[in-house]
């Protein structure tokens, strides 16, 4: 459990009230900084893990779910200063929550799960984007959000089918 892949996603966790603090405190686009330092923490565990053969059960469960809890504590910060429209944080929600459940569920049930893709990764990126967006008020922000917002739901339904598929694979092998 103790290896440096591990300890930064862990690390990611621990940056979600640095994020918080800075963001009520009013410092917006201070906070963006404090995300993007959580995302070079999740490009880092990731690469480290893969190159050192350092992944582990816990950091392929962990390192989505700090993606996610990050995700959502960024949610409700620019949906409660107004900076983003209650449908869309609803609709970003709802999307997390179920790949959440879903996988804790599959997990549970001795299924097989899709491992973190590019598509999923691309949808990661283009998330950030959208919050640099919205948090420094370019042109076009809100509309670029519901984009990767589609984009988003789109990339889970791929989730879904190659997990299908993938499960259908491993009961008739």
């Amino acid at each position: 459990m103790w290896n440096l892949p591990n300890v930064l996603t862990l690390s990611r966790f621990l940056l979600i009230p640095v994020y918080w603090f800075v963001f009520e405190a009013g410092f917006v686009k201070s906070a963006f900084f404090v995300l993007l330092a959580a995302g070079l923490t999740d490009v880092l565990d990731g690469y480290i893990a893969r190159k050192n053969n350092l992944v582990t059960p816990i950091g392929s469960m962990l390192d989505p779910l700090a993606d996610k809890a990050m995700l959502i504590a960024v949610i409700l910060s620019l949906v409660l200063s107004h900076m983003i429209s209650w449908e869309a944080a609803l609709a970003m929600f709802l999307r997390d929550a179920g790949m959440i459940i879903g996988s804790a569920v599959s997990h549970f049930r001795g299924k097989k799960t899709v491992p973190a893709n590019a598509m999923g990764k691309l949808t990661t990126v283009l998330y950030y984007l959208a919050i640099l967006m919205i948090v420094f008020e370019l042109p076009y922000a809100q509309a670029y959000l519901w984009f990767v917002i589609v984009v988003s739901l789109v990339t889970s339904i791929i989730y879904i089918l190659q997990f299908n598929l993938l499960n259908k694979r491993s009961v008739s092998s």
